[in-house]
């Protein structure tokens, strides 16, 4: 054997031991998922997922079900959904609005503008590998299932006839495959039937091969007049230790008495790109299936180490206690009342889990349902739907140290600003758009009911990513890359934007606030509007980090002058007659309404705009409007004002948040929110977007850097009195090593800074850095533009005393010089 071939070998076996070392570690450890009897629903099934494979796994001893997904079955086929008609319309829909005829042009919006040609495809299922096992009794005992999120394994293990039965499963991450493993404490103890279902109709076959492989063939549905024409090809391959195998009936494979068996799952699609589906789904099911080297520990050790790469990045303690050592349900039934602070955090954990297994590099975006569907049709069709819950999926990507995470997203932004040209056409617009959402064929059409089609500012709420995504990583060169799809949808609005007649304001007509209705004399007649408050934020949000970008890549002094012009006539946010910050440009806010959106407090959440520190009475208004539109709601709703009341600094209300969205449920219909027991968020049904949102609201509840600042602990509730956190990354390229804080207060940070320049610290305590006291600033701002802020700054008033307003804490910043590559530790001035 060649040197390097034993040198390959040895570090094999390297990583397998290391890897089964922290499995043995892990497996009584604690961010795990783990329950006390096989899942009855398939919202009780765990998830596993590699970004493009999903596999629910209920754990059922004698009828066990591996439920597949695979991220490219879509119904339908490339289609085009733009309406002709809009641009010849424009003109009177806004006159209806300018008039007050809200209802009768929300009515030629119908015809005008929403899609006529399909509203958005589904993502479908692919079927289910079913095992029907023999010689194992019903009555078993000693059962426990569970999903480490360390290892991104499942393992469901039980007792029948004085045998133990151990049964493994993991989406590879390296290989590309679903394997399983099954073993048992004696010889010669593994029997079963396997066999595929499948809920399509359209061309489907289930044939076996030889002895040992089940293989699954079928098409994707028709949708909306779009004909399907996703071809999908499923294999599973059953390799035995021991005992025997044979063919009862043409899609049935039988194992008789196996000492061990590992079954390797394959999927495979024609699809290309969005607008190419000449791919063979046969050859690239068999290419994937080539991968499985018949040595499952190797495979198993190569799949955690890819997966920890990306897992282990950041670790979260907030405390334990006897409450950790329960059934998952169970603790989440007991949530609301017991102290559970490790909940939280396996809870935050858990959405990183979600984002690692559902997004990829070079795959689709997470959906509504992330990669897991067990339908034909998925809720909502499982499209990228953009009024908040495609970019909801992303929240937690750059700050919990995700970015590759990110791509998939990123794709799609670069695909849509290609189909979205047809999007900004159909007004008579330069530049690009997108209207509600997409689907995996990329239309930008208007979709959705007549009332929610017309939003065609997704664009604007897009390019915030790539923006964000820049502050994260100060990276020129995708800048750079980027530049061209931020100034595209700026030049959209250059052309889209109108006079209202009022005061003179640039606004977005129509449009809406998604999804919500006004309250204009006692009625709730239409959504179509002129000039909504979250339009004015995004666009403003666009323009001015398009200006920012210019700045730092080169663009023509008449471009950058025209965004200028623009965002200073854009309608500003206005505050309304009972303190709120309106929704509408009219104030027309219903203080008892208590819709799950809250469009208009964006600037607040996921944007930069309204600032304790800097706009204070915007920032009130905002507060009141939360406080106002209430706690309870659907599940990725009470996830977004996690968010939100963290950026209002107040950690109590977040964490009830998180406890309101922890209330336990098994209903998929209805808009009572919750969590089912695999942890999955509850719409209901069930909508990832809320899993994201909370773990993302965790994050900003231990710190925030979009306020010119990194502001530590700006939202630390009482439930959370001690804790350590390391991993999380800042705007301006700094890490956060380590955040520790006891009693409720800071102990110590040390933070890495990747690109240099200035790091401003906001602390709620005075700091010192190597043992010298640090001399709070009162400048508005750093000189760090990665760390810079959108809207007029206001200076600070006196360290000593507060900045906002007696409802905000007090607050000391510090310009720390940093170099690239080096860490700085920061205590409490004793």
């Amino acid at each position: 054997m060649k040197r390097h071939a034993i040198h390959s070998m040895f570090l094999s076996l390297s990583l397998c031991l290391v890897a089964l070392t922290g499995l043995a570690q892990s497996s009584t450890g604690r961010l795990t998922l783990w329950y006390e009897q096989p899942a009855r629903r398939w919202v009780e099934a765990l998830p596993l997922g590699n970004g493009r494979l999903g596999a629910m796994v209920y754990g059922n001893p004698t009828n066990d079900e591996y439920q597949l997904n695979e991220e490219t079955v879509w119904g339908g086929s490339p289609y085009n959904n733009t309406n002709p008609m809009a641009k010849d319309s424009l003109a009177r829909i806004r006159q209806l609005l300018f008039e007050g005829r809200n209802a009768h042009a929300q009515a030629m919006v119908g015809q005008a503008i929403r899609s006529q040609t399909g509203q958005g495809m589904p993502y479908q299922a692919v079927g289910s590998l079913r095992l029907r096992f023999e010689g194992v009794d019903k009555h078993y005992t000693d059962y426990r299932r569970e999903l480490d999120l360390e290892t991104a394994v499942t393992t469901s293990q039980f007792t029948s006839h004085g045998v133990t039965f151990t049964r493994e499963a993991f989406t590879s991450l390296a290989d590309q495959l679903l394997v399983i493993r099954l073993t048992a404490s004696e010889t010669k103890s593994i029997s079963f039937n396997a066999t595929f279902t499948t809920p399509h109709t359209e061309d489907v076959t289930i044939s076996t091969r030889d002895n040992d492989e089940l293989r699954l063939a079928g098409r994707t549905g028709d949708h909306e007049g779009i004909p399907g024409r996703v071809r999908f090809m499923a294999i599973a391959r059953v390799e035995c230790e021991g005992g025997t195998q044979t063919v009862p009936d043409s899609t049935t494979l039988h194992v008789e008495a196996a000492d061990a068996v590992t079954i390797y799952v394959s999927i495979g699609t024609n699809f290309v790109n969005y607008h190419d589906i000449s791919g063979d789904e046969v050859e690239t099911a068999e290419a994937y299936l080539r991968r499985a080297t018949g040595d499952y520990a190797a495979m198993r050790c190569a799949h955690i180490d890819a997966y920890r790469v990306l897992f282990g990045r950041v670790k979260l303690e907030l405390g334990t206690n006897e409450q950790a050592l329960k059934p998952t349900d169970q603790r989440i039934r007991e949530f609301a009342t017991a102290d559970d602070p490790q909940m939280a955090a396996l809870y935050f954990q858990f959405g990183r889990y979600l984002l690692i297994s559902s997004s990829q590099p070079g795959g689709q975006p997470a959906n509504l349902q992330g990669i897991w569907n067990y339908k034909l049709r998925a809720p909502w069709d499982g499209k990228f739907t953009s009024n908040i819950n495609l970019e909801m999926n992303y929240w937690p990507a750059e700050v919990t140290a995700l970015p590759e995470m990110h791509e998939p997203l990123m794709q799609l932004i670069r695909d849509v600003s290609v189909t979205g040209r047809e999007a900004a056409a159909m007004y008579g617009c330069r530049g690009w758009t997108m209207h509600v959402g997409t689907d995996i064929w990329r239309v930008t059409g208007a979709i959705e009911n007549i009332a929610y089609c017309c939003w065609p500012v997704c664009n604007a709420w897009l390019c915030h990513h790539l923006w964000d995504r820049y502050l994260f990583s100060g990276d020129r060169q995708f800048l750079r890359q980027v530049y061209p799809i931020m100034r595209s949808a700026c030049t959209f609005f250059f052309d889209y934007l109108v006079e209202e007649p009022r005061n003179g304001w640039f606004v977005v007509a129509p449009s809406y606030s998604p999804e919500n209705s006004p309250l204009v004399n006692g009625q709730r007649r239409f959504k179509v509007v002129a000039g909504t408050t979250m339009d004015s934020q995004l666009v403003g949000d666009l323009m001015r980090n398009t200006l920012s970008a210019a700045a730092i890549v080169g663009d023509t002094p008449a471009f950058t002058d025209s965004l200028s012009s623009y965002v200073g006539r854009l309608a500003p946010m206005q505050i309304g007659r009972w303190g709120q910050l309106q929704e509408w440009m009219d104030d027309w806010d219903d203080p008892d309404d208590h819709h799950r959106h809250v469009s208009h407090l964006w600037g607040l959440f996921p944007g930069h705009q309204i600032s304790a520190y800097r706009n204070p009475l915007l920032f009130q208004a905002a507060r009141t409007s939360l406080m106002a539109r209430g706690d309870h709601s659907t599940g990725w709703s009470m996830g977004w004002k996690v968010c939100l009341w963290a950026r209002l600094l107040d950690g109590n209300h977040a964490f009830s948040l998180i406890r309101e969205q922890m209330t336990p449920t098994t209903a998929e219909k209805g808009e009572q929110g919750g969590t089912y027991p695999n942890l999955f968020d509850a719409h209901p049904p069930f909508q990832i977007d809320g899993n994201f949102g909370c773990t993302a609201g965790i994050a900003e509840m231990l710190v925030q850097s979009h306020d010119g600042a990194i502001h530590l602990l700006p939202a630390l509730p009482d439930a959370w009195p001690q804790g350590t956190v390391s991993g999380l990354r800042c705007r301006g390229g700094f890490f956060l090593d380590e955040l520790s804080w006891s009693d409720g207060h800071l102990s110590t940070v040390r933070l890495t800074s990747t690109l240099g320049g200035t790091m401003r610290i906001r602390s709620a305590v005075p700091l010192c850095l190597d043992g010298q006291a640090l001399t709070p600033v009162t400048s508005p701002i750093s000189d760090n533009p990665l760390l810079d802020v959108q809207s007029v700054r206001r200076p600070l008033i006196d360290p000593s005393a507060p900045i906002a307003s007696s409802e905000v804490a007090q607050a000391y910043e510090y310009d720390i010089p940093t170099e690239a590559g080096k860490s700085y530790t920061l205590v409490p001035l004793p």
